[in-house]
């Protein structure tokens, strides 16, 4: 069940939002549990997110769930993260599809076991057709990775690299920059996430850890957002 979201315009309602989840592990560390423990309780928050997200009228939602440096983690961490992704991945896709959400994910995968680098494909191609809410998981993601992977691209095909070119190669070139970040954990720093497409992205960052971020939370993070004033660069019009 979510809870009543706020009553914002349409023109206010984030059209895609990105979220950094972080703190699962001091979230454990604080309740004298393991870090695994941690890494349980935020796929709870983001099975909440999930359907606050396409209730409040937001067309794509971005996770970031396992960054490129998440690899120098210590490998039994790892480990456990990956079979984390494989049972969670395999118990939640029937509900997405259901209720027809489009997910996808965005990375470096060669490193992935092959079990979980097909159950993505597979459920890439199960809800390709989906209308509604666009789910993009990040894993094994780096923005410098993204940005490099673009120019390997231009240069492959003899094209000039340009910002715009750079731009319509990127992972998620068909998607709108995100209009919203949230980060919680108490961090303030982007740590190599969507650095390129967060240029102008509302920054909304929050100490509380991610598997107490709840859809009141969520809804904070909009009223947020429906309260800035995007100028892009601009100044206000003289009155």
């Amino acid at each position: 069940m979510t809870k009543d979201l706020p009553n914002l315009p349409d023109l206010r309602i984030p059209a895609h939002v990105a979220v950094i989840m972080d703190g699962n592990g001091r979230w454990a560390k604080q309740r004298l549990r393991p870090r695994a423990f941690g890494h349980q309780a935020g796929v709870k928050s983001a099975r909440r997110i999930v359907p606050a997200s396409h209730k409040a009228g937001v067309k794509a939602l971005t996770l970031f769930a396992f960054s490129q440096e998440n690899w120098q983690r210590p490998p039994t961490e790892v480990s456990l993260l990956m079979g984390l992704f494989v049972r969670t991945l395999s118990r939640e896709i029937a509900s997405l599809h259901k209720n027809g959400v489009r997910i996808r994910f965005i990375g470096d995968h060669g490193d992935f076991p092959a079990e979980l680098r097909k159950l993505m494909r597979d459920a890439e191609a199960l809800t390709l057709a989906n209308t509604g809410l666009h789910l993009v998981i990040a894993v094994g993601y780096g923005g410098q990775w993204d940005i490099a992977q673009a120019a390997s691209s231009l240069c492959r095909d003899g094209l000039p690299i340009t910002p715009a070119a750079i731009e319509s190669r990127l992972v998620v070139a068909d998607l709108p920059h995100p209009d919203l970040l949230i980060r919680t954990g108490g961090e303030k720093r982007l740590s190599n996430f969507l650095i390129w497409q967060l240029a102008y992205t509302e920054l909304h960052l929050v100490d509380t850890l991610w598997p107490d971020f709840d859809d009141s939370a969520f809804s904070a993070a909009l009223s947020w957002y429906a309260s800035r004033d995007r100028r892009y660069g601009r100044v206000p019009e003289a009155s």
